[in-house]
């Protein structure tokens, strides 16, 4: 199969190529600069030269408080863009994952992970924008499409929050982090893996929406701790705060763990806890991320 992976400059999608790669397949990676989702001539001509089976769609407008204030824009990237990648597959026969986002929920009032069949109801810009994205898509590609949810990202490319923490062991006493917001840190190798899997899958049986986050659950407070911890330093340089060290223009979810039983009814084993992601990622991130 020839896989189009778009938005592949980013994090994830540097991973997703990455992982398809390293399973032998067919891949060809689009950036921004090489494929602007949003343009429908562009979409046309990537369709045309590489002939996908399958698309990833990692293009995204993610800045999540800038969206707050260009929500226009962050709606023609987030919204319009994956309806034109579901249109272009469903004229030329592919198949397309779409990831999105667990800020689609609303992060309030709740206390168990929320089930794939959760009705939707974002409080932000970005979250709207994304969950129009992902009905966009089941519009037009209702049983060739799957939409991956994910949070939390780290990894090896780009600005993360276990990178940051990385950096501010190595140059700061301590650390005041948030430990009022619990979710799933996800390293992006293994949200690749699981792309990797589903992508093939995908047809009148298997379709919809997949959470791909690590299991179990935590705070940025715990987290910045353990990863403290697994670099050889006291985890108590890491102090709990209740508010964030700058304003953000939007609110963040207090809850937004995600549950998995989509890959239990295909027979596959629900993502692993995300300690162990996160005790196997950070050695790699160490030796990998660029200085």
């Amino acid at each position: 199969m020839r896989w189009l992976i778009t938005g592949a400059g980013g994090m994830l999608g540097q991973d997703v190529v990455g992982e398809l790669r390293g399973r032998g397949a067919e891949v060809t990676g689009l950036d921004h600069s090489a494929l602007d989702i949003c343009e429908p001539a562009a979409v046309q001509r990537a369709f045309t030269a590489h002939r996908p089976d399958i698309v990833v769609n990692c293009a995204a407008y993610a800045a999540v408080d800038d969206a707050e204030s260009h929500e226009e824009t962050a709606l023609r990237v987030n919204g319009d863009g994956p309806r034109l990648l579901a249109r272009a597959c469903a004229a030329h026969g592919a198949r397309l994952v779409h990831v999105s986002t667990d800020y689609v929920f609303s992060g309030k009032g709740r206390t168990t992970p929320y089930p794939e069949d959760h009705p939707p109801a974002p409080r932000t810009a970005y979250g709207r924008t994304k969950l129009a994205g992902e009905m966009a898509v089941r519009e037009e590609l209702l049983d060739a499409s799957a939409v991956v949810r994910t949070a939390w990202l780290y990894g090896v490319h780009g600005k993360n929050f276990v990178r940051t923490m990385m950096g501010i062991e190595a140059s700061r006493p301590t650390v005041d982090v948030v430990d009022n917001q619990t979710g799933q840190p996800t390293w992006t190798v293994d949200v690749a893996a699981r792309i990797a899997d589903l992508g093939p899958l995908i047809g009148p049986d298997v379709n919809g929406v997949f959470h791909a986050t690590s299991s179990g659950e935590t705070t940025w407070y715990e987290l910045a701790r353990e990863v403290f911890r697994l670099l050889g330093a006291d985890p108590d340089r890491v102090r709990p705060t209740g508010t964030p060290p700058t304003p953000r223009s939007a609110p963040r979810p207090e809850y937004s763990a995600l549950a998995h039983g989509r890959w239990q009814e295909l027979g596959l084993p629900v993502p692993r806890d995300w300690r162990t992601a996160l005790h196997e990622a950070v050695p790699r991130i160490r030796k990998e991320s660029p200085s």
